[in-house]
This record gives structure tokens, C-alpha cells and sequence, in this order.
């Protein structure tokens, strides 16, 4: 299994979602879910202004610094201002390929992807990582009919970049994405919505920790 520079074995990737902060502010949480175990924080807020979403990726620079990777969903321009260490590319996004000529060597480049064929070109492309999904029917998809887990054993015998997992995931079924072939997992929901982020995301790391064998 191929493994990009910094990116753990199993990872979790917390995505943000500015809706689900509640009464806290959105770095609270985040900071939460980084003490039980997040390893990546993906920015991911199409609704704001540039101005606003360099900010936040700033911010976020603040709290996951020497404790997890930042990735910029889409915008290459913050995610380079705001020191990030990747970008992930929504399947209609800028190539990948494009997008490392602007980033460079040291960036990682992730690639989302919904069908087997697209996580084979995003590989293709040169692509770090793929998040691949919906694998779980998830809240924050509703009405999208899920893929199942069969996407991603198919994709994981295809592809040789590790594969996070996406979609409806939590302490419950983590451990399936592991043992089907994923290197990791992203959440939204499970680990934003909780009451309690640091043991939602204690509770998907040890699911994964356990499929993995490192327990």
C-alpha cells in the first residue's frame, strides 16, 4: 500500500461543515476533534467570500499545526496562502494535473471520486489520495442512493493510492472501510454533529485501529 509523506495509516479526515458548529464556533469543534484523534481537517465552505474562507483557513492553520494536515477543498489560491499542506478537488474541480503545477512537489493533491473509472483517472492524473464515496447512506447526502462497500473494494483493486472512504461513516462501520481496502476515512456528521467531537473521534480512530491491527 502506497503511502504519500504525512499521511497516517489509518487516517481520519474530519470535513467541515459550517451548519453543524451549533452554539460553538466552527475551530471549537474542530479543535475537539483533533484531541480524540483527527488526523487531516479538509476546509471545505463553498459559501464563503474569499476574504472569509482565507481567514478560516488561517485559523485552522493555527489549531492543526505539528497535530494534522490541512487541505483546501477546491481553492489551490487559499489553501497556498493559508500554508495548508494539500488541496482536494471535487470530481468537477481543476485537474489534478493542473493543480500540481500550481502546488508543486510538496503539496498534496487529493482527488474526490464517486465510480471505480474515476478513481482510476484521478490516479492517472497523478492524484495522492482519492475520497471516494458515498459508501454509507449519510445526512449530508440526502437522497444520494450510496455506493456500498463494494466501490470500494473494486476501486482499492484497482488504484494503488490510498482511498478514504466517505459517506454516512462512524465508530459503527469504520472498521468495514478499513477492512475492505480503505486507508482511512472522512466524516462530517458523525464527529461535527456530536455532542461530544473528541469521543466521536476517538470512537472511528479505534474502529480503524482495531481493522488495521493496532490493537
Amino acid at each position: 500500500m502506497n503511502q504519500p509523506s504525512g499521511l497516517p495509516y489509518p487516517t481520519l479526515c474530519l470535513v467541515t461543515e459550517l451548519s453543524l458548529a451549533g452554539g460553538e464556533t466552527l475551530l471549537d469543534r474542530v479543535e475537539k476533534a483533533l484531541d480524540g484523534g483527527v488526523d487531516a481537517v479538509q476546509l471545505r465552505a463553498k459559501e464563503l467570500a474569499s476574504g472569509r474562507l482565507l481567514s478560516l483557513a488561517r485559523s485552522l492553520r493555527g489549531i492543526t499545526r505539528q497535530r494534522a494536515l490541512l487541505f483546501v477543498n477546491d481553492r489551490i489560491d487559499v489553501a497556498i496562502a493559508a500554508g495548508a499542506d494539500g488541496v482536494q478537488l471535487g470530481e468537477d474541480a481543476i485537474g489534478v494535473e493542473a493543480a500540481r503545477r500550481l502546488v508543486g512537489a510538496e503539496m498534496l493533491v487529493g482527488r474526490s471520486a464517486h465510480s471505480v473509472e474515476g478513481a482510476v483517472e484521478a490516479e492517472s492524473q497523478g492524484a495522492d489520495f482519492l475520497v471516494l464515496g458515498a459508501i454509507f447512506a449519510s445526512d449530508s447526502k440526502p437522497g444520494v442512493e450510496p455506493a456500498g462497500i463494494g466501490l470500494l473494494e473494486e476501486a482499492a483493486r484497482r488504484v494503488s493510492i490510498p482511498i478514504l472512504g466517505i459517506g454516512g461513516i462512524d465508530g459503527s462501520n469504520a472498521g468495514q472501510v478499513i477492512e475492505s481496502g480503505g486507508y482511512g476515512v472522512a466524516a462530517i456528521r458523525s464527529i461535527l454533529a456530536s455532542s461530544n467531537p473528541a469521543r466521536a473521534a476517538r470512537e472511528i480512530k479505534q474502529a480503524m485501529s482495531a481493522a488495521a491491527g493496532q490493537t
